[in-house]
């Protein structure tokens, strides 16, 4: 086989790669992170969240509806307060090579 021919064969198509893109580029910001870590741990709501890592409920709530968007998250509510967890069991298992693989290169 030829190497043009196992590259077109490997090689996602640019929707694959636009969305792969979309989806690393949320993995990109550390309060991002912050709150995909905090979220593994167990389901939070904004203002737990906000108290637990010191950040403003503005800014979390920015954040998790980026996350939100990118499918990474998810919400339920109860009674006035909504709940956020992680709703991607990729997302845990990447999160915890990530943080394996950056305490090797440490």
């Amino acid at each position: 086989m030829r190497i043009e021919e196992i590259v077109e064969q490997y090689l996602p198509c640019e929707k694959v790669l636009t969305d792969m893109t979309s989806f690393f580029r949320i993995f990109g910001d550390n309060t991002r992170l912050k709150i995909i870590s905090l979220l593994s741990v167990c389901e939070v709501c904004v203002s737990d969240i906000s108290k637990l890592l010191k950040l403003n409920q503005t800014t979390v709530s920015h954040q998790l509806s980026v996350l939100k968007k990118g499918n990474i998250v998810n919400c339920r509510r109860v009674g006035k307060t909504i709940y956020y967890f992680i709703c991607n069991d990729f997302v845990e298992n990447m999160m915890e090579v990530g943080v394996r693989q950056a305490q090797d290169i440490i």
